[in-house]
């Protein structure tokens, strides 16, 4: 396994950086304050929280729409090779 070395990450920084950049002068004066408002709102903390919170958002909305994730969830436990005795403490038997 080979690993790059700081001037090739620098590197490929760079060119995410200039490919944002070009991006960025692309765009409308009207696309530019619309993100910068949604970027100015997203601050840092609620970047993380919703970035480590989603997968959890999915599943929450996929067990309040959807009845048969539950028997889903039962069979997949069910069907992992647990011991009988753990099943039957869990109340998975």
């Amino acid at each position: 396994m080979e690993s790059q070395t700081a001037a090739e990450k620098n590197n490929i920084i760079s060119k995410v950086n200039t490919n944002l950049q070009d991006f960025w002068s692309k765009l409308s004066d009207n696309q530019q304050s619309i993100l910068k408002k949604i970027w100015s709102i997203l601050t840092y903390k609620w970047q993380w929280q919703i970035i480590l919170n989603a997968p959890f958002l999915v599943i929450w909305l996929l067990d309040q729409t959807i009845p048969a994730v539950h028997s889903f969830d039962m069979q997949l436990i069910s069907s992992l090779p647990i011991p009988n005795i753990i099943k039957t403490y869990l109340d998975f038997s």
